[in-house]
C-alpha cells in the first residue's frame, strides 16, 4: 500500500510517498526559513500564505520522485492537529480534495503521535529500518510499551507508548516547551535562527560549565515528570550575570554582554535545558521499568540530547536519522499507512486543531 503524506503544521510545507508504513519512496520538504528568519521566529500569516502558494508543487515532486502519478496512491494521511490553524487548513485541505478526486481513502493524524513513528521508517531498498545505540547496529524495531519523548518547538512531552496510536501522557510542560526556550534565547542575543540548530553548533565550541543555571523545582502534587523552561529562560536571559561561574584566574566584572562568549552562554544552557528533560525521562523510567525511550521531534537532533542519552547504558535509546527529526511528510504517510490498513477512516468534513488537551499542563 504507498500512501501519500502531507504536513503543514507550521512553517514546512512538506509532502511523501511511504509504502506499506515503512520503506520512504519519496520525502519532500520545502522550508520557510530564509522568510521567518528576518523576524527570528515564524509569522503564521506568512506560513500559511507560503503554504498555499507551494502545496501543489510540493506534491506533485514527491510523487515524482516516487516515480509514481496519483494513479498510483493508494490512500491519503495529513497532519489535523496540533499546529498553527492557518497552516494546518492549507495542507489538510488539500489532501482531503486529493482524496475526494481519487476516491481515495483519507485520514487525518496527530503530528506528534506521527514524531514518534518516525523511527520505524527506512528508505528505499532499505530494510527493516535501521537503529543506531552505542555505537552498533540495532536493526530489530521496539516492541511495545516503552517510553516516549517528544520535544519539539511547541512540545515537550514524556509517554508511555502502547501501540502506535495509544500514548498515555505522563509528564509534559507546565510553561514553554524546550523548543522555545531554544528560539527565545537564541532570538534575545542575536544567535540566529532557527534558535536550536544555532545553539545546538554555538555550544560546540563553548564551555558548557561558563554558567550554572538554575534548574526548576517540581516536586509538589501528581506532576513528577513534567518540564518548566520559564524559569530557565529568565535566568539565561535577565539575570545572566547571577549564574556566571567565576575562574580561578579571575573573571572581567561588570554585566556587559560583549564581554560573554555566545559559545559558552550557547552550550551551559543548553547543557541544563537537557539535563530538565533527562531528570524527568530517567525517573520516568525508573518508575515505570521501561528501558526503551523512543525519541521524535525537530529537538531530537540535539547534540547533546542524543550524547547524553547515549550514556545511558541500561537504557536503549532510539532517535529518528536527523532528516526526519523535523516536520515532514513522511512521517505522516507511515502512521496514516497504519491507520488505513487497520480500516479507520477519516470524514471529509473534519477539520484542524491547533491544540491537543493534555499535551500541556495546568500547574495548580
Amino acid at each position: 500500500m504507498k500512501i501519500l503524506g502531507i504536513e503543514s503544521s507550521c512553517d514546512e510545507c512538506a509532502a511523501a510517498v511511504v509504502e506499506d508504513g515503512s520503506r520512504i519512496l519519496s520525502n519532500v520538504v520545502a522550508t520557510q526559513i530564509p522568510f521567518h528568519a528576518v523576524y527570528n521566529g515564524v509569522v503564521p500569516e506568512i506560513a500559511s500564505r507560503k503554504h498555499t502558494e507551494w502545496i501543489y508543487a510540493v506534491v506533485k515532486e514527491s510523487l515524482d520522485k516516487a516515480g509514481l502519478s496519483p494513479g498510483g496512491i493508494d490512500g491519503v494521511a495529513a497532519t489535523a492537529r496540533p499546529g498553527l490553524l492557518g497552516s494546518l487548513l492549507v495542507g489538510l485541505s488539500f489532501a482531503k480534495a486529493f482524496a475526494w478526486a481519487r476516491h481515495l481513502p483519507f485520514i487525518a493524524v496527530d503530528h506528534m503521535l506521527a514524531h514518534l513513528y518516525a523511527s520505524q521508517l527506512a528508505a528505499e531498498r532499505e530494510a527493516p529500518p535501521s537503529y543506531i545505540q552505542d555505537g552498533a547496529e540495532n536493526r530489530s524495531l521496539p516492541s511495545y510499551p516503552f517510553l516516549g519523548l517528544l520535544v519539539s518547538g511547541g512540545h515537550s512531552i514524556i509517554c508511555r507508548v502502547d501501540d502506535f496510536d495509544d500514548i498515555t501522557v505522563l509528564g509534559a510542560t507546565i510553561d514553554d516547551a524546550v523548543g522555545e526556550a531554544f528560539d527565545k534565547v537564541s532570538k534575545h542575543y542575536g544567535f540566529g535562527y532557527p534558535g536550536g540548530a544555532v545553539i545546538d553548533r554555538l555550544a560546540g565550541t563553548g564551555d558548557p560549565n561558563a554558567f550554572r543555571f538554575p534548574m526548576p523545582n517540581l516536586y509538589k502534587g501528581d506532576h513528577p515528570y513534567d518540564f518548566s523552561y520559564s524559569g530557565l529562560k529568565t535566568a539565561v536571559i535577565n539575570q545572566l550575570e547571577q549564574f556566571r561561574v567565576k575562574k580561578a584566574h579571575g573573571t572581567a566584572g561588570g554585566t556587559d554582554e560583549s564581554a560573554y562568549s555566545k559559545a559558552d552562554i550557547a552550550a551551559s544552557f543548553q547543557k541544563t535545558a537537557v539535563e530538565i528533560l533527562l531528570r524527568s525521562l530517567l525517573r520516568a523510567a525508573e518508575d515505570t521499568g521501561l528501558t526503551t525511550i523512543v525519541a521524535g521531534g525537530g529537538v531530537a537532533a540535539n547534540s547533546c540530547l542524543r550524547a547524553r542519552l547515549a550514556e545511558q547504558r541500561h537504557l536503549r535509546c532510539i532517535f529518528p536519522p536527523l532528516e526526519l527529526c523535523g516536520d515532514n511528510g513522511a512521517m505522516i504517510a507511515g502512521i496514516g499507512c497504519r491507520y488505513l490498513c487497520r480500516g479507520d477512516r477519516s470524514p471529509l468534513s473534519i477539520s484542524a486543531s491547533a491544540r491537543v488537551n493534555g499535551f500541556k499542563r495546568k500547574y495548580p
